[in-house]
Parts: structure tokens; sequence; C-alpha cells
């Protein structure tokens, strides 16, 4: 079922976007003049647990939609972090200021396989401690809030997360959090 690839030709290429035109040939011959390829890097996001039990999530403008979202933490992935996990612990802690005893994957998934080639690498961070004040970027402004487990998962009842990959997070981390309990 693999396509075989003739061609490619990037027409947009930026840090935090590149966009490709690739000529493929399917298994049955049919050829595919024009397949559009959005080049990402990998993301990472978690639902993070304060030493309390609280869930942090983070209120901020999302620009694309023009509106104020509650998510979770996370970002992309810099050519700078070895892995993954050393990625979303540096998030959490720009974000929030919180560090994290434990980090449990979650796995991965993808926010459109057909068009986009990048990959959310998702966590449980637990034992979060508050260690220093938020380290943001130029263009974010985000507040901090902390949410128990009971009103997180209303939240999730009440349809209150728009970002279906935070909401996948969410679930997968609710499930392990369940698992770590022995529930």
């Amino acid at each position: 079922m693999d396509w075989k690839l003739l061609g490619s030709e990037y027409l947009f290429k930026e840090p935090w976007l590149t966009v490709r035109k690739d000529i493929c040939e399917t298994p049955l011959g049919k050829h595919v003049d024009a397949y559009y390829v959005l080049e990402y890097p990998d993301w990472v996001n978690a639902m993070a647990l304060t030493e309390e039990g609280q869930v942090l999530l983070i209120r901020q403008y999302r620009h694309a939609i023009g509106r104020v979202l509650v998510e979770i933490p996370g970002g992309v992935m810099d050519k700078e972090d070895e892995s993954p996990e050393i990625a979303i612990r540096r998030e959490l802690l720009e974000e929030t200021g919180y560090a994290f005893n434990e980090m449990h994957s979650l796995g991965e998934v993808s926010a459109n396989p057909s068009t986009t080639t990048n990959l959310v690498h998702m966590f449980l961070a637990t034992g979060g401690k508050k260690v220093q004040a938020q380290q943001l970027d130029d263009n974010e402004e985000i507040e901090v809030l902390a949410v128990s487990i009971e009103e997180l998962e209303a939240m999730l009842k009440r349809r209150e997360f728009l970002q279906a990959l935070h909401v996948s997070c969410l679930y997968y981390g609710l499930e392990k959090l369940k698992e770590l309990q022995g529930k």
C-alpha cells in the first residue's frame, strides 16, 4: 500500500512550517501530481500534577481561531532537545515554573497523518513543585491554573477543551493515573 515518491519540491520553508509538494505513484500505478505535505517539528504535551495532586492547566490566546483557550502545557521540540522527555520538562518549567519528579510516557499521536509529518509525544508528569517564575517567549502570555482531578473530569465532560491533542493526552493521563493508583 506504500506510495512511491517520484519527486518533491519545497514551496515554503520556515522554522515553524515547511510546505512540500510531492509527486507520487500509488501501487496501482496512479500518478498523484500534487500531494501537499506540512512539515513540522515534533511536539510535546503533558497532563501535569503537582505534589498536592492538582492538575496544572494554562490559559492563553490562540490567534488562528481568535479565542482564549484552556489547555495543557506543551510545545515544540527544539533541535537541542535530546528526547521528548527533555523537551516536556523544559516546556513545563518555562510555561508553569514547575519541575516534576516523574514522567510517564503516554505514547504518541498525530494531528493529521494525511498532511503533517510530526508526532505529539504525550506525558503524565507527577510530583510537580514550583521552583521558578515562568520563562515565556516574547509572544506568550500564559496564565497558570490548578484544578482538582474531579474538576478536570467535569471540564472534559463539559467539552471545555478545544485542542484535540490535549484532550487525547488528558484521557490517556487519567487512564495512566488510575493504573498507577491501582484502581
